[in-house]
């Protein structure tokens, strides 16, 4: 297995916890919220992804062993989905569907079936943020300058 692509967020509690937590487990190289993936001659993997500062690109080199496979989570502009037409959602229904046990996966990866199977995280609390301060409303730059200087944000 060369890579493993998960979903941005799961049942996680929307935390984004489960693809850096597998890197976790198997020592694997990683990259969160991928915009586009591709794949280099070398085996690399060049991961693009969106942040609040702008595009950044990151390389994962290849381990050459399988069991560290690059994992990958996926924002939604990664794909474009393609909607299936009649006779291919036919056919779908006469193939085979390969079901593979949660112990057989655990196995191929190399863990331990209790390592997955009870969490490592526990909410402790959950709260509303405290509600906001009231704007004030300044009728020109000059005097949004002036209270700028007054609350002593600018000199």
């Amino acid at each position: 297995v060369d890579l493993v692509l998960l979903g941005k967020q799961s049942i996680d509690s929307d935390c984004g916890q489960t693809g850096p937590l597998l890197a976790g487990f198997l020592n694997a190289p990683q990259a969160t919220f991928a915009a586009k993936i591709e794949r280099d001659d070398d085996g690399a993997f060049t991961v693009e992804r969106e942040t609040d500062a702008g595009t950044e690109t990151i390389k994962l080199n290849p381990t050459n062993n399988p069991q560290q496979p690059a994992i990958i989570t996926c924002d939604l502009r990664l794909n474009t989905p393609r909607y299936p037409t009649m006779p291919n959602i036919m056919k779908a229904k006469k193939k085979p569907v390969q079901t593979i046990s949660l112990e057989d996966m655990v196995t191929e990866l190399g863990l331990e079936l209790d390592d997955v199977c009870h969490p490592r995280n526990e909410v402790v609390e959950v709260y509303e943020p405290p509600p906001r301060k009231e704007g004030e409303t300044v009728e020109s730059v000059d005097a949004l300058l002036g209270k700028l200087k007054e609350k002593g944000l600018i000199a």
